[in-house]
């Protein structure tokens, strides 16, 4: 599933989250999106994944402009997406009643839910915790879990805000495994947002830099990391830039 802004701008009254931004993710392409706090990276995501409507611009999720669907269009392009943010919201269920809670409401199969969800806390190394009650996991379990949950129906468009940003390095690698693996089984498109220079670089075919809502520079990762083309990303590449 492919996305596309063109002169997108985000605008939370006096503040300008996002100005002009025009940028295209590509079917099976994993692109991240760097850059400080309060950069904009969140409100890129949140616009691709229609929680938040532009105050100007055109989206465009697969070809689709969302803010010319009807709600039942709307509603039937966000079941191909899913998104995981930097602090996972579990219910208090079992880890299991968890990840299958995407399929049940899909009305799939209950022999296809089992599959399903054994699928995908394998994927995270969960399979054994599937009865545990959420609320007591520890914080780099519950993120698993959140990821599972999020990828159990297979979406084409899968949105990653900062989840890895709490973790310790031994989660943080699980679920990068998690990221890969789940790409290379779906070829799904992926967009993650992260501060962590090393992450975009392990996992990112793409690399988008953004700084104060706008974008600086995008280019392909091993372009972007050995010879980047513009003075504000070399800065923020060496630590140099003060945001």
């Amino acid at each position: 599933m492919d996305f596309e802004l063109q002169d997108v701008t985000m605008k939370f009254q006096d503040k300008c989250a996002l100005k002009d931004v025009t940028l295209k993710g590509k079917e099976g392409e994993i692109i991240a999106f760097i850059g400080p706090s309060g950069s904009g990276k969140t409100t890129l995501l949140r616009i691709i994944n229609m929680l938040d409507s532009p105050t100007k611009g055109i989206v465009k999720i697969q070809g689709q402009n969302p803010g010319k669907l009807s709600n039942g269009e709307r509603y039937s392009l966000r079941t191909d997406m899913a998104m995981v943010f930097q602090n996972p919201s579990l219910f208090q269920r079992t880890v299991e009643a968890n990840v299958a809670y995407a399929l049940k409401i899909r009305n799939t199969q209950p022999e296809t839910i089992d599959e399903k969800v054994a699928w995908a806390l394998k994927l995270v190394g969960l399979e054994n915790l599937k009865h545990q009650f959420a609320p007591t996991l520890s914080a780099g379990e519950a993120q698993r879990v959140s990821f599972a949950r999020a990828i159990v129906f297979e979406p084409k468009l899968l949105l990653l805000d900062e989840f890895t940003a709490n973790l310790d390095p031994a989660n943080v690698k699980l679920l990068e495994e998690a990221v890969i693996r789940y790409h290379q089984e779906t070829n799904a498109t992926i967009a993650c947002a992260t501060h962590n220079l090393f992450q975009a670089k392990r996992l990112a075919h793409e690399v988008v830099f953004i700084l104060d809502g706008e974008i600086v520079e995008k280019a392909k990762k091993e372009d972007f990391f050995e010879s980047p083309q513009n003075q504000l990303t070399r800065s923020f590449l060496s630590g140099e830039l003060i945001c």
